[in-house]
């Protein structure tokens, strides 16, 4: 739910807004709406003409500067119209629940992106961001635009239960839906509100604005003006704003001896509100609820709630003076504290101060015997640390996940490590943050302390590496974290963390880290799953799988359209059991891309260069973190890139021989290995005769497998038999026939026949006439034309004999 009374400021900032703004193209949704349903057709016969007309009006939501879900629609359209086509038809087919239609379809853009990426596509932009926007043009009264960081100032700014999250899940699109019903629901009992936007609609000229009569479209526009103009607007009042109440607006006049003596009255100052106080003197005499309860434990409401009843308790025993608010809670914390809101990260709260009166008095008064903390005094069963480990002598990147590790109590001098009670306190099953220090400065990964002191040490294991670390500069940005203990006092190795602070910098993590997802059951993929979707023998893939089992890296190549691509993703699918996409990687190879881009290298960000973990680095690291499952790395195009560039010392590390074995980076110096449980397929068109051989010192780290055209195949032949259609079979008899010619020609060979996937549909009906026309029009005869430019007898022959395949039809 939100909070209705913090929305009721912001739809009255919004009544001043909304006139200025509407002129000046904010109307630019409702127009947007009205010009999608005023062109859209999914049956158009030019659907990427269709689509780009139909949603002209929305451009700068769908193509910004550094992401272009618009344009990679229009490129899909260009390379498969009809399965674009089909993605959008079940994306909007209502009788489906809506979580499996949007993962549905950023399957299937996942796959026209792999189909048919020649290396200039760098990602299709398919999130839920763009899904939202087509849902909206589509149902505009029943859908919203989606952005994470509009959803998460609604969300802070109203207090919804249920906050977005960075991580770009179909569960934050829902729960951002809810956000936005619910903020419909009040805009539409705003008569002001919804009379000035009706009269805007109705005052343009007819058809020109969706109606909105649901007010989806309001409620988008009114979370837009939150987040990007009342929350500024707030955030300058507050900054300019000192602390409030100034004392010549209120003092409640209690003097510091005064508040002496009303420390030693138990009925007065309870063991909580005692609790509360010593919080606040530890914490620097000024602190937020969330802060409060970060350090100490308990929840922010146990110190809002203690502060609310110590005050009555301090009026009623004093008699003193209590400051006229609107609000009943608003009339009693200015007798304990003066407070402001934050400008900060943590924007929405506020924070309080002692009173300087109330300071001295708690500073003279022995409170040595109250915990500060909100929970009873018992001993914790859990204690939290931050370990930091000094990279020129030791990294967690030279630990394996589960791997146990000591840290001695005393340095080389003999010397007790300072915080020396922090090594004493450690228990084993104490949760660890692992930070490296200068010049890593990142949180880079999870342990947990396995075995307390024997006197010399104590002993802790790795239990995650974190594929994003988390920057320094980012944590020390959270004024939540400002009294954490490395901070306060940076010398030494090992900290506390209370379990606030721990689980803060948990959920830091995990927004860029998510914990590994075992897949359900319903996922399994077997052998025979492999055998029925990819046309191969059922010795040929016991060969494949005992290579690449035994070898660890293997090379499809293969002339084109063999099905490389399409067989390796499903070669790790059975090999794993499952169809889970989460433990396999692709990539695409081409000639600018780099060991920076694979590996390791230095960036832009914005402000200089960043060291950033590439791909197959981050990859490691999460096969690392899973040690008894398997992962696969896919390369398209493989000799497509300078190889001995990309992969630079993993030349070595690829080695079946070699896994595991760690050697020193060169960019950070520090230790990396390639693990045991990771295996990589690389796919390679031997047709392509402008490539060069690929590299002999990568070639030895390699077995070769050759994927044929499979036209005679068992699979393949179920396949034809299925179809029943004549025209086909003619065209595959003609194709296998080009291939025997192909095969015997001095100048080409096998690897440049022509494959069976350019023939192997998803959809036996989307196999007609027109589509086999266009496959020998568009795929095969180009192909024929580039291998027999010199030879244009041969060449003018088997356009005749491909052709005449349709001349009855």
């Amino acid at each position: 739910m939100i909070d209705l009374a913090k929305l009721e400021p912001v739809l009255n900032g919004y009544q001043t807004y909304f006139p200025k703004h509407w002129p000046r193209g904010e109307d630019f949704k409702w127009e947007a709406a009205q010009h999608f349903h005023d062109h859209w057709n999914i049956d158009a016969i030019d659907f990427a003409g269709m689509f780009k007309e139909a949603t002209a009006k929305v451009s700068s939501l769908l193509d910004t500067g550094y992401a272009y879900p618009r344009a990679m629609i229009l490129n899909f359209a260009a390379a498969d119209c009809e399965a674009t086509r089909a993605m959008f038809r079940s994306l909007f087919d209502e009788s489906t629940e809506l979580s499996k239609r949007i993962i549905a379809f950023q399957a299937a853009t996942e796959e026209i992106h792999t189909k048919y990426n020649d290396g200039s596509w760098n990602n299709h932009y398919q999130n839920t961001s763009a899904i939202s926007v087509y849902l909206w043009l589509r149902y505009p009264d029943q859908y919203y635009i989606y952005r994470y960081s509009v959803a998460r100032d609604i969300s802070d700014a109203l207090n919804f239960d249920a906050p977005p999250k960075r991580d770009g899940s179909v569960e934050s699109l829902l729960n951002s839906y809810r956000l936005y019903d619910e903020l419909r629901a009040a805009l539409s009992q705003n008569i002001a509100v919804t009379q000035m936007i009706r009269s805007a609609i109705d005052a343009a000229p007819a058809g020109k604005y969706w109606p909105d009569t649901h007010w989806n479209i309001a409620a988008i526009d009114l979370g837009f003006y939150l987040s990007r103009f009342y929350l500024a607007e707030q955030k300058a009042a507050q900054m300019q704003a000192g602390w409030f109440p100034a004392k010549s607006e209120y003092d409640p006049g209690i003097t510091t001896a005064q508040w002496s003596a009303l420390l030693q009255d138990t009925s007065v100052f309870t063991p909580e509100a005692l609790r509360v106080m010593k919080c606040m003197l530890d914490y620097g005499g000024q602190a937020t609820c969330k802060q409060l309860a970060i350090k100490y434990g308990g929840t922010s409401n146990f110190y809002i709630s203690n502060t609310y009843h110590l005050a009555q308790r301090v009026a009623e025993k004093t008699g003193c003076r209590i400051m006229p608010r609107d609000s009943e809670s608003m009339r009693w914390w200015p007798i304990l504290y003066v407070g402001k809101k934050v400008g900060t990260k943590a924007d929405g709260t506020y924070i309080w101060r002692l009173r300087d009166e109330l300071l001295q008095a708690l500073k003279k008064t022995d409170l040595s015997k109250i915990p500060a903390a909100t929970a009873a005094c018992e001993a914790p069963s859990r204690h939290y640390w931050w370990l930091t480990a000094n990279p020129k002598i030791w990294s967690y990147s030279s630990l394996r996940v589960g791997e146990e590790q000591t840290y001695t109590l005393y340095n080389d001098n003999g010397n007790k490590r300072r915080i020396f009670q922090n090594f004493l306190d450690a228990k084993a099953g104490d949760l660890v943050i692992g930070y490296e220090a200068n010049p890593v400065k990142r949180v880079v990964a999870l342990a947990k302390i396995t075995q307390e002191n024997n006197g010399k040490e104590i002993y802790f294991e790795k239990t995650e590496s974190l594929t994003s670390p988390i920057e320094y500069a980012a944590l020390k940005s959270f004024p939540e974290l400002e009294k954490m203990e490395f901070f306060v006092q940076q010398n030494g190795s090992l900290f506390k963390l209370s379990e606030g602070e721990y689980n803060f910098i948990l959920d830091l993590i995990r927004e860029e880290n998510p914990a590994p997802v075992r897949s359900i059951a319903s996922n399994a993929y077997t052998k025979s799953d492999f055998l029925n979707s990819v046309f191969l023998s059922e010795p040929r893939y016991d060969v494949l799988v005992s290579l690449l089992r035994r070898k660890k890296n293997v090379i499809l190549q293969g002339a084109p359209g063999v099905g490389k691509t399409y067989a390796a993703k499903r070669l790790a699918y059975s090999m794993m059991g499952q169809a889970d996409s989460s433990r396999v990687e692709f990539v695409q190879f081409h000639q600018n891309y780099s060991y920076e881009d694979f590996m390791l290298g230095y960036r832009p960000d914005g402000s200089g260069f960043k060291l950033t973990e590439g791909v197959f680095y981050r990859f490691c690291q999460k096969a690392s973190n899973d040690p008894d499952r398997e992962y696969f790395f896919l390369i398209d195009e493989i000799n497509r890139g300078n190889l001995s560039k990309i992969f630079g010392e993993l030349m070595m590390l690829i080695e079946s021989d070699h896994r595991g074995e760690k050697i020193t980076l060169a960019y950070n110096g520090m230790p990396f290995y390639v693990p045991e449980n990771l295996y990589i397929i690389g796919m390679m068109n031997t047709a392509d005769r402008s490539l060069a051989m690929i590299d002999y010192a990568l070639r030895r780290r390699f077995s070769f497998f050759e994927m044929e055209p499979a036209f005679t195949s068992e699979g393949f032949q179920k396949y034809q038999s299925a179809l029943d259609n004549e025209t086909f079979n003619v065209l595959v008899e003609q194709i296998k026939a080009l291939n025997r010619e192909i095969t015997t020609d001095a100048s080409l060979g096998s690897g440049f026949r022509i494959g069976h996937s350019y023939f192997c549909l998803a959809d036996p009906a989307a196999c007609t006439t027109n589509r086999l026309r266009s496959v020998v029009e568009f795929d095969i005869l180009p192909t024929l034309a580039e291998y027999w430019f010199d030879a244009p007898d041969k060449l003018h022959r088997w356009e005749e004999n491909l052709r005449g395949v349709f001349n009855d039809d």
